[in-house]
């Protein structure tokens, strides 16, 4: 039990990855590549709050927060926006990642930070097994969140909005939908939970300048084998890499926990071209 609790806390950090990017791939259908820079960046805040300022928890995550969404709307306006076409947006926002990951560099330097928890430092039982309570805390956290997320695109206008933007942006502006304004809006969501989830995810990984370049390939892939524009997919994606990385590493080597994880993407895709939540719609011409 203690190596899936393993697995399912790092596969929880990519699942976080993936649901930040199928927030925007679902609102713009377009990829944020430096979504992993965005909890980098929050890690690195909640570091700074937590041991350099001194801070209570809770003004820690809101300053997390608060900094991470500032980040990204300033990503929305000047790697986003200007550029019209999806695939080039692909390369401004993986620039923007990389200038992210220098700046990291000049301000907090080049080695790990060990970031604190509120919770307890020990570690805990559980069913046989053990954890710390920050693992525990990053599982439920990307469930709770993909929980209210589906709620939130069932039941509200705004997200009901996002979704019929998804299936088609130029009938959502005949309907009078802001396309825009909810785009923009989907950008600045991603750096707030980012800055939320920087807070949890630096415990287990620690804040160090080269987390987003090592968390950006694992949460596509993660988001590939659960479906694009699933987040339950997302979710699913994020654990099966996880389990397959901690389980590889532990049974066959450390060298072979990559291998291991691309050989099931590989699978998935084969037979399910799709991933694993992922749709065909098809539409009529």
């Amino acid at each position: 039990m203690t190596l899936i609790y393993a697995g399912l806390s790092l596969g929880a950090v990519y699942a976080l990855v993936a649901i930040g990017y199928n927030i925007v791939f679902v609102a713009s259908r377009s990829f944020n590549f430096a979504q992993a820079q965005l909890m980098m960046i929050g890690a690195f805040v909640a570091y700074t709050g937590y041991v350099t300022l001194g801070l209570p928890a809770i003004v820690v995550v809101v300053l997390a927060m608060v900094v991470v969404m500032l980040v990204a709307a300033i990503l929305e306006r000047v790697a986003v926006r200007p550029v019209a076409d999806h695939q080039t947006q692909l390369i401004t926002t993986l620039g923007f990642g990389t200038v992210l990951t220098g700046l990291a560099q000049l301000i907090w330097g080049s080695q790990p930070l060990d970031v604190p928890f509120f919770g307890a430092k020990e570690a805990m039982t559980l069913f046989g097994g053990r954890l710390y309570s920050f693992e525990l805390g990053l599982i439920v956290l990307s469930v709770v969140l993909v929980a209210v997320i589906h709620v939130y695109n069932r039941r509200m206008m705004s997200g009901l909005a996002i979704v019929a933007m998804s299936q088609d942006d130029e009938a959502a502006v005949l309907r009078g939908i802001n396309v825009r304004k909810l785009a923009f809006a989907a950008f600045a969501i991603t750096g707030l939970l980012a800055g939320l989830m920087g807070f949890f995810i630096g415990p287990k990984t620690f804040a160090v300048a080269t987390l987003g370049s090592a968390l950006a390939l694992k949460g596509f892939v993660a988001l590939a084998i659960g479906g694009f524009g699933s987040f339950y997919g997302g979710l699913a994606g994020g654990f099966v890499v996880g389990l397959v990385e901690e389980h590889a590493a532990r049974y066959l080597g450390s060298e072979f926990s990559n291998l291991s994880v691309f050989l099931i993407l590989i699978l998935v895709l084969m037979l399910r071209p799709t991933g694993l939540f992922g749709q065909i719609q098809e539409r009529t011409v």
